[in-house]
């Protein structure tokens, strides 16, 4: 979708400025030299200008997808009538409106008066009924949205074009014309309105391109107001969306996402990273789907006793059966049955879990999976005595996740594929999930034992003389490091065997996937190396290798 965004917006810019750029070279504003140019002209303006329009455009639009491309959007849409800070939010919308308003006016007024003042009255009255329709229909992403997102890439491209235009305009490329300008300079070359010109352009730019994530936002987010969404919504339907009163927004949802992309964000730096290149309600299904395994997993961890997990464990399968029962009336008990048995933490990750899109089973095994971890604190015991039960709890905890992610991006895609195809792809995704479960057993080994767990094989122990109490003691001996390594090698061998099944996933998931796949790979690479830090007792990967990796990924296609 953001494909085709840049060749948008380079058309829109070239439409609306041509036309203004034109009336300035006809009322002589601004002139040039007939040496300085290479010949063509459209309407008068110089084949270089027009060129300008679109590598600005391009520039600062690129900027602004690579700033915003962690963010999730959404998230920062707002019921007006139920937000808790809806107040605040109308009065710097009219603010913004009423400040815009009067910018117009002053710029109506050189216009009108003429003279010196008249460059910068027709950028301003140009430019600034735009800006004012954006900031209406997007004031709630411009005003929420982290810095980095807006002024970042506005005054970047701003600041680099401060430069070049004084440059031009000292070897005398181009001139404004002294008797429709004010003579103020922000430095010396460079006019008072040109430097204004930079800033309005950028801002309409961003402006604009937040405008059409606004949009996208309240398409992806609102199933009920939108039931589907096509790969490139029209014009149309961009502003249809635009157009929502804030007050039909679903504010339950918007906290629900807002809760799981806090906790991906927390929790997995890899998968966070790689979110951000899924697209549409995938991504928001697939940060949602995370959440639930969070939540599930840490209701069983944090758990006061054993018994207290017990119970958890057997809540959590409740609420399965009561998901995924055939009975209607029983379906209507979920949202009561949740906000009355788990805490209020838990509850949006429990209401917006898409059960209607997964198959049951992964999940039931997924909550099998924590009775293996509540086995360690039963009396001492170890459960992973081999590495066929070490297996199966990578496939329950991490195989099934893996699976669930797969018939996620099978029911939003609309490539075609086979029943045969999926199920092959699927069970390759599932030993996946395991060889990054053994990365991540390699990764927390002196953190497990810390909490009383060996995930070590038993008989991989014996092999080398070890207990799993002498790992309790000691997570980091030579004999531990040894098998560390073996269950690496044990990881890398069957991601070896299955990644070939990332190529074969729908082209819109396929390097979104890759990403997520090899940025926990990564972990794994970096412990066989020996070399890296710890951050609370795990190894990490250091930011900049994270990231070449995730650009790596992306360039294979």
């Amino acid at each position: 979708m953001r494909v085709h965004l840049g060749t948008n917006t380079d058309e829109i810019a070239v439409v609306s400025t041509t036309p203004w750029d034109s009336y300035l070279i006809h009322r002589r504003i601004w002139t040039y030299p007939p040496n300085a140019i290479v010949g063509p002209t459209l309407f008068k303006i110089p084949a270089e200008e027009i060129f300008f329009f679109v590598i600005q455009t391009y520039n600062t639009s690129i900027l602004y997808l690579l700033a915003s491309k962690p963010t999730l959007h959404t998230v920062y849409l707002s019921n007006e009538s139920l937000c808790h800070r809806s107040r605040k939010l109308r009065t710097r919308r009219w603010l913004g409106v009423s400040l815009l308003i009067a910018l117009i006016l002053f710029g109506t007024g050189l216009v009108i008066r003429g003279a010196e003042g008249l460059y910068l009255g027709l950028i301003i009255v140009w430019a600034g009924p735009f800006i004012l329709l954006l900031w209406s229909l997007s004031y709630q992403l411009l005003l929420g949205l982290p810095k980095s997102n807006t002024l970042l890439p506005i005054l970047l491209p701003t600041f680099y074009l401060w430069a070049v235009d004084t440059i031009a305009l000292r070897r005398g490329t181009w001139v404004i014309e002294s008797g429709t300008k004010l003579g103020v300079h922000l430095w010396a070359g460079l006019d008072l309105e040109e430097a204004f010109f930079f800033v309005v352009t950028n801002t309409l730019i961003v402006f604009g391109l937040v405008a059409f994530d606004n949009a996208l936002a309240i398409l992806d987010a609102f199933p009920d107001l939108f039931s589907t969404v096509p790969p490139l919504p029209s014009p149309l339907l961009l502003v249809k969306a635009l157009l929502v009163s804030t007050t039909r927004y679903d504010q339950n949802r918007i906290i629900g996402l807002e809760e799981a992309f806090r906790r991906l964000w927390r929790k997995s730096r890899s998968f966070y990273l790689a979110s951000g290149f899924f697209q549409g309600r995938l991504r928001l299904d697939l940060i949602i789907l995370y959440s639930f395994c969070r939540v599930a997993d840490d209701l069983v961890d944090e758990a006061s006793s054993g018994v207290e997990a017990r119970q958890w464990i057997s809540k959590l399968t409740e609420f399965l059966d009561i998901c995924y029962a055939t009975n209607p009336e029983k379906l209507q008990q979920r949202s009561d049955f949740i906000i009355h048995t788990f805490p209020a933490k838990t509850h949006s990750s429990l209401l917006l879990l898409p059960t209607e899109l997964l198959s049951p089973t992964p999940l039931y095994d997924l909550v099998k999976g924590f009775e293996t971890d509540l086995a360690f604190s039963s009396d001492a015991t170890f459960p992973i005595q081999d590495e066929q039960t070490l297996q199966i709890y990578g496939s329950r905890v991490a195989g099934t996740v893996a699976e669930l992610c797969l018939e996620l991006v099978f029911y939003h895609s609309r490539e075609q594929t086979t029943d045969e195809q999926r199920r092959k792809i699927i069970q390759s995704g599932g030993w996946m999930g395991i060889a990054l479960q053994y990365v991540n057993i390699s990764r927390d080994i002196a953190v497990d034992a810390k909490n009383g767990r060996v995930y070590l094989p038993t008989n991989w122990l014996d092999s080398v003389d070890l207990r799993a109490e002498d790992v309790l003691e000691d997570p980091i001996g030579s004999g531990v490091e040894d098998l560390r390594q073996q269950l690496l090698d044990k990881a890398m061998g069957i991601y070896n065997e299955a990644k070939s099944a990332i190529e074969r996933l729908p082209s819109e998931s396929r390097a979104p996937m890759r990403v997520a796949v090899e940025s926990y790979v990564e972990i794994g690479r970096v412990l066989e190396e020996g070399r890296y830090k710890l951050k609370a007792g795990r190894a990490t990967v250091p930011k900049i290798r994270r990231l070449r990796v995730a650009w790596a990924a992306l360039r294979k296609g």
